[in-house]
């Protein structure tokens, strides 16, 4: 079984209809025959001021509609990596999938938070805006079974773990890396994710220098993937590149379990929870 799967590297700033005129740019260049369109954490609303509040997006956004009317004219998946949603003090970072005919439905909420000081890069405080998400979360789509997780979540190995356990056929990682860290980081972490779930990985990244209206920047590192479950990868954008285009195989995920059948050495289960 085939899914064609697209990832889309944006430039995102803190405008939410710039941001959409960006994304349908790019999707109209697409072809016709997708399954799913992958797109990065903040596709929506990126942050660049410390100063300004994140704003909620509703599901009922006019902007979101535009993207809607692309998913419906073109009977394809799109998984915004995440928008600032929720009524409460603070959004959450949330993934959005949007079906053909159907309304948008929020899917999963960023677990880790980035409250870090990185040398080269501004410190990130992301629970002073954010909400932390309560678990994870999985998508049946044209039968393949997807986990969910969001940038920060790739350093945290337990989540993957859960996915593994579950036998998920895709895991998907839109980001929106720092330089310093992706420099350090990535690559290794997204690769690794694939290999140890023996699964496919899809990582959407934020890419460039994001400037908003008053002219703040932020620099993020880009180099969105798709890496097969062997580890290696099928897709890298690098340069002025936006999109990337694979189809993944079940077949290849049969066979990559067949070769070395982690889900059943799992001792975990027999440790898990002794002191």
């Amino acid at each position: 079984m085939k899914l064609d799967v697209a990832v889309v590297q944006l430039t995102s700033v803190d405008d939410v209809k710039s941001n959409v005129d960006q994304i349908l740019k790019i999707l109209e260049t697409l072809p016709q025959e997708l399954d799913l369109i992958c797109l990065p954490e903040n596709s929506l609303f990126f942050r660049l001021s410390k100063t300004e509040k994140i704003p909620s997006v509703s599901l009922q956004d006019p902007q979101l509609q535009r993207l809607q009317n692309f998913v419906d004219q073109r009977d394809v998946g799109v998984m915004l990596g995440s928008i600032p949603n929720g009524e409460g003090e603070r959004p959450f970072n949330a993934t959005v999938f949007l079906r053909p005919k159907q309304k948008a439905e929020i899917l999963y909420r960023k677990i880790h938070l980035f409250d870090v000081d990185v040398p080269g890069a501004p410190p990130v405080r992301e629970s002073e805006s954010f909400d932390y998400g309560p678990k994870p979360s999985t998508l049946e789509w044209r039968g393949w079974k997807i986990g969910l997780t969001i940038c920060y979540d790739l350093r945290f190995s337990e989540l993957y773990e859960q996915y593994a356990e579950q036998g998920v056929d895709l895991i998907l990682i839109p980001s929106a890396f720092l330089v310093p860290t992706g420099q350090a980081h990535w690559d290794i972490l997204v690769r690794a994710r694939a290999i140890e779930s023996q699964c496919y990985v899809v990582a959407a990244a934020q890419g460039g220098e994001h400037v908003s209206a008053r002219g703040e920047k932020r620099h993020t590192y880009g180099h969105s993937m798709i890496v097969a479950p062997w580890g290696e990868k099928l897709v890298e954008i690098l340069g002025e590149a936006r999109v990337g285009v694979a189809r993944l195989e079940k077949s290849e995920i049969e066979k990559t379990r067949a070769r070395i059948p982690m889900r059943d050495h799992r001792r975990n289960r027999a440790w898990r929870g002794m002191k």
